[in-house]
């Protein structure tokens, strides 16, 4: 049976939602343009609430990238979200752009195990870290 609680906590989520956030769904990214409206994308997202992150790899020219460096002192507030069925999951939190070499690997190696292929190697690859501070779904 689904879960009913709708909010869940970030850093110890339940089993079923975390499960969920392991299985391989394409999931939606949304980011603020400068102008305020919503650019929504999908995406590759790992959840480690381990840490109370979520990670999204992308390349530094794309707008979803731009967006989150638009924003005030480099990060935005940002939601992802994925859904199959009536289980829906979405984590929010304030995001940065993350370009170090070790960063980059380790949102790689994550986006490999939850996806089940390693990306192309990309010299342009960062990795959009969100610090979250909000989870809901029913999962």
């Amino acid at each position: 049976m689904p879960d009913s609680k709708p909010v869940h906590d970030v850093l110890n989520p339940t089993p079923a939602y975390l499960a969920f956030w392991r299985e391989r769904h394409i999931c939606t990214l949304t980011t603020p343009r400068p102008d305020g409206t919503p650019h929504v994308v999908p995406v590759g997202v790992t959840y480690d609430p381990e840490a109370g992150l979520a990670r999204v790899i992308s390349n530094k020219h794309s707008r979803k990238v731009r967006n989150v460096l638009a924003a005030p002192d480099g990060g935005a507030r940002v939601a992802v979200c994925q859904m199959e069925g009536r289980r829906w999951a979405t984590l929010e939190g304030r995001a940065v752009v993350r370009t170090d070499e070790a960063s980059v690997a380790d949102a790689v190696e994550r986006y490999a195990e939850r996806y089940g292929r390693t990306p192309s190697p990309n010299p342009d690859r960062v990795v959009l870290e969100i610090t979250l501070d909000r989870a809901m779904g029913r999962a």
